[in-house]
């Protein structure tokens, strides 16, 4: 399974400057956060198994990450995934509620997933998104474990849902739950993009494994 393939057609100057300025942006919160925390970029890549080049190139903005590799950066930075989201106007932000037009938004250009938080910035145990995945869009290469719960709904589409090497198709109407321990991924292999519903627990105490 391929989780960098294209299969978009060609895109416009302007479109290009925007994704260059979301990588941009992205990688900088990576170095930020990585500093913040006191790491360097041997300590991260310790805790996350990725290369000293491929944190090093993250944060230049000459590659990017999968969902599966910024879940490690989270674990390894103790933040939420959430953190490396694009944020929002102070004034639109609510403690409790998220407005439609208020949410925070991850697009991970490469590997054709856009990722929507549904639930508000303050830390907590559930975090809940929306996810588009465009035709060929995955969580990454491998598979991911750690503790707590992901569940989720297919609003629309196709989601194929990796777990423990066995291939399980979704399609509008289903739904899922399993354990995070469960090596799992995920892609959508279809010519239509999907949208799922994802809710998943993580305790600042978790850390990578397998």
């Amino acid at each position: 399974m391929d989780g960098r393939g294209e299969t978009n057609g060609p895109k416009d100057a302007p479109a290009i400057e925007a994704d260059d300025a979301v990588d941009q942006r992205l990688g900088e919160n990576v170095r930020l956060l990585r500093q913040r925390a006191g790491l360097s970029i041997q300590d991260v890549a310790t805790k996350t198994g990725l290369s000293n080049g491929m944190i090093s190139q993250l944060e230049r903005a000459r590659a990017m990450p999968s969902i599966r590799t910024l879940r490690l950066l989270s674990i390894a930075l103790d933040v939420p995934i959430s953190y490396f989201f694009e944020t929002t106007d102070p004034a639109d932000v609510q403690r409790y509620i998220v407005r439609k037009n208020s949410r925070r938004l991850l697009r991970l250009t490469a590997s054709g997933v856009v990722k929507e938080a549904l639930t508000p910035a303050d830390e907590g145990q559930l975090e809940l998104y929306e996810l588009t995945l465009n035709p060929g869009a995955s969580s990454g290469t491998d598979f991911l474990q750690h503790t707590g719960e992901k569940a989720g709904y297919i609003l629309s589409g196709s989601l194929r849902l990796w777990l423990d090497n066995q291939a399980h198709l979704l399609e509008a109407g289903d739904s899922f739950r399993f354990p995070s321990i469960v090596p799992h991924m995920f892609d959508n292999p279809t010519q239509q993009a999907a949208r799922v519903i994802w809710v998943t627990t993580l305790r600042q105490t978790d850390s990578p494994a397998g």
